[in-house]
C-alpha cells in the first residue's frame, strides 16, 4: 500500500508538471511580441529621441502631411534630432519643428522628404 501511494503521488506530480508546461506554451503562443525596429543607435542617441507620440493629431499628420512626431529630451536641438533620426531609420528629413506641449514635454514634428513615406516608418515603429 505504501508503494502504491508513492507511485500515485509521483504520477500526480508528473501530470501537474505536464499541465504547467502545456499552459506555459499556450500563454507564449497567445502573446504577440513585437520585434524591435532595427536601427543603428547608440545609448547616447537614445537619450535624445525618447519615443514616437501617438495621438489623434499625430496620426492625422502622418496620413495628411507626411509628418512624424517624437518626444525628445529637454536638451535636444533640431540638429541632434535630425542627425539621429536620419541615421537610425535611413530616411531624409525636409524640416523639423520643436515645440513644448501643455504637459511640458518637448515634441519634434518631423516632415519627411517626398521620397519617404511617414506611413511606412510609422508602421515599422508600431505607431499604426
Amino acid at each position: 500500500m505504501v508503494k502504491l501511494n508513492e507511485q500515485e503521488k509521483r504520477q500526480k506530480k508528473q501530470e501537474e508538471n505536464k499541465k504547467e508546461v502545456i499552459e506555459e506554451k499556450i500563454i507564449k503562443e497567445n502573446l504577440k511580441v513585437k520585434q524591435p525596429v532595427k536601427n543603428n543607435l547608440s545609448l547616447e542617441d537614445l537619450d535624445v529621441v525618447l519615443y514616437p507620440l501617438v495621438t489623434e493629431k499625430a496620426v492625422n499628420m502622418i496620413d495628411t502631411e507626411n509628418k512624424l512626431t517624437f518626444i525628445v529630451a529637454d536638451k535636444a536641438t533640431k540638429k541632434d534630432v535630425k542627425k539621429i533620426i536620419e541615421k537610425a531609420y535611413s530616411i531624409k528629413i525636409e524640416k523639423i519643428n520643436i515645440v513644448r506641449d501643455m504637459k511640458g514635454r518637448k515634441k519634434a514634428v518631423i516632415k519627411l522628404k517626398k521620397e519617404f513615406k511617414a506611413q511606412d516608418l510609422a508602421t515599422k515603429l508600431g505607431v499604426l
